[in-house]
């Protein structure tokens, strides 16, 4: 047994090391730009990823835009292989990489790995092949650059319209929908692609008013409301074989009316996940950076805490010096027993056997080009965009519009306006553009109104409309003319519900081209 003779070998400090997911800031693993080598020696107290691992021994890295890690393919498979390469030559196990590739609104790899509208339009589409098969092309597209866990799929039942943290990255309100798809991005991943999926956030965060990256949600849901509703996609997410469980910062008094979140709650993690559940692979936490849990529970403390419930993996802490020094302590006085410490440190290590990690982690920097956005791939994701808009009304009959057509475009200038308006002169159409932005003087309203009244048919297109009062008096101004309007949604379609007197309106649940 490789993982067990490999347990047998390590220091207790090592062991430690594999229950931490760090960040590490700047585009190159050895000698960072000197921002980034700041940023390191900030929140990491080292210079670069070969201080961090002779440091702190992390068994997972996480990748984020913000921290300068993602510029373009190519790069991000050197940094993989420069991380590998640094573990190895401290004497670290090779390393679970990771980042959040949801696709939407959250998205870390750009061009040209293929993109995809994100999971509420893929729940649109009802298909869970598709589901499944954008799940393999994301894989594969990651697994081309070194990242071996994509912290994705969202399991998250979104029954609240206002929700400010899940909203599109949820497939949808219905548990069975969720559930489905779900359970076929995890096989797309796992089975399809040899990636890691990771469904979040249990028990559920789909129905608060309150983002957890700035506060702490409280879900009302009575016991049987939470089997019903919140618990069906991660069970099903359970059967499809998930390698990874995210835990999510929010309060459920009736599964834990200690308080705690679901991060800190044994209840939670251990005794419904865990025992009544049946899941046995990698409990995760969400960021600990995140205020939900930093503003309470202390940069040292709040990792300890999170082990003891039942995770696995503690997640991007914000000061990884007190984090580590907090677990070590931990482990060293008992609070942690050493049954309980190795039980992790099999889990994680098991998962990244399963991963083919320690055998060869690094990755072919020349055959990237060849591997991303291939014609068969680029396929997938038109079917996706084909199968997901969604006509929400047409009451007049007014689509698809009729050649001949002179169409007018305003509103927020979404990223795929070069292929709408390419794709809008087809068939004869003439088109005249006059974006507005998002939020929209009286000038640029008035010019809107002009256009529209030259125009046969006009589309505007809205996103964020909640945050944006005269983008919402843009569209009502243009449905109060008299002129034949569509009404195109490009982020939530719950927005709909500003304008029940709209002839036509289409949600696309994205702008991505």
């Amino acid at each position: 047994d490789r993982v067990a003779e490999i347990m047998a070998g390590m220091s207790r400090r090592q062991k430690v090391g594999q229950l931490f997911m760090s960040r590490v800031y700047g585009y190159r693993a050895k000698e960072p730009a000197p921002g980034a080598v700041r940023s390191n020696e900030a929140h990491l107290g080292v210079a670069d990823a070969r201080e961090l691992f002779d440091r702190f021994p992390v068994g997972s890295v996480v990748y984020f835009a913000h921290a300068g890690n993602l510029q373009h393919p190519e790069q991000v498979a050197r940094l993989s292989n420069g991380i590998q390469r640094a573990a190895l030559e401290t004497g670290t196990m090779p390393v679970l990489i990771s980042t959040d590739q949801e696709h939407g609104i959250i998205e870390r790899l750009g061009p040209p790995a293929t993109r995809f509208p994100g999971s509420m339009a893929l729940g649109a589409t009802r298909d869970r092949d598709l589901a499944r098969a954008a799940a393999r092309v994301t894989g594969e597209d990651l697994r081309a650059v070194g990242i071996h866990q994509d912290l994705a799929p969202v399991a998250d039942v979104n029954n609240d319209p206002a929700n400010p943290v899940i909203g599109v990255r949820s497939f949808g309100s219905k548990p069975g929908l969720v559930s489905s798809m779900t359970a076929a991005q995890v096989r797309g991943f796992q089975d399809d692609a040899q990636v890691a999926a990771t469904v979040k956030h249990f028990p559920g965060h789909g129905d608060t008013s309150i983002d957890s990256h700035v506060g702490l949600p409280t879900i009302d849901h009575s016991t049987v409301t939470w089997w019903e509703l919140d618990a069906p996609p991660f069970e099903a997410a359970i059967e499809a074989g998930v390698d990874v469980v995210m835990t999510a910062h929010v309060r459920v008094p009736s599964l834990d009316p200690s308080g705690r979140p679901a991060t800190l709650s044994r209840p939670i993690l251990t005794e419904i996940l865990r025992e009544r559940m049946g899941y046995d692979g990698v409990v995760m936490t969400d960021s600990l950076a995140m205020a939900a849990i930093r503003d309470r529970y202390g940069d040292d403390r709040a990792p300890v805490l999170a082990l003891m419930a039942g995770a696995d993996i503690v997640a991007d802490p914000p000061d990884l010096p007190a984090a580590f020094r907090g677990v070590m302590t931990a482990v060293e006085n008992g609070e942690i027993g050493q049954e309980r410490l190795d039980r992790s440190v099999e889990r994680v290590l098991r998962l990244k056997e399963r991963l083919g990690l320690l055998n060869d982690a690094l990755v072919d920097v020349d055959a990237v080009e060849a591997e991303l956005g291939t014609t068969a791939d680029l396929d997938v994701a038109r079917a996706v965009g084909d199968a997901a808009v969604t006509v929400l009304r047409d009451r007049r009959s007014w689509l698809p519009i009729k050649s001949g057509w002179n169409v007018a475009l305003t509103g927020v200038r979404p990223e795929g306006a070069g292929a709408l308006e390419r794709t809008l002169q087809g068939a004869d159409r003439s088109l005249t553009t006059g974006w507005t932005g998002s939020d929209p003087g009286s000038m640029e309203i008035s010019k809107a109104l002009k256009l529209a009244r030259a125009a046969d048919l006009t589309i505007v297109i809205t996103e964020h409309l909640g945050s944006f009062p005269r983008q919402r008096s843009l569209v009502q101004r243009l449905l109060d003319s008299g002129q034949q309007v569509v009404v195109v949604y490009a982020g939530s379609p719950y927005e709909a519900s500003w304008f029940a007197s709209a002839s036509a309106q289409v949600a696309t649940y994205s702008d991505v081209p």
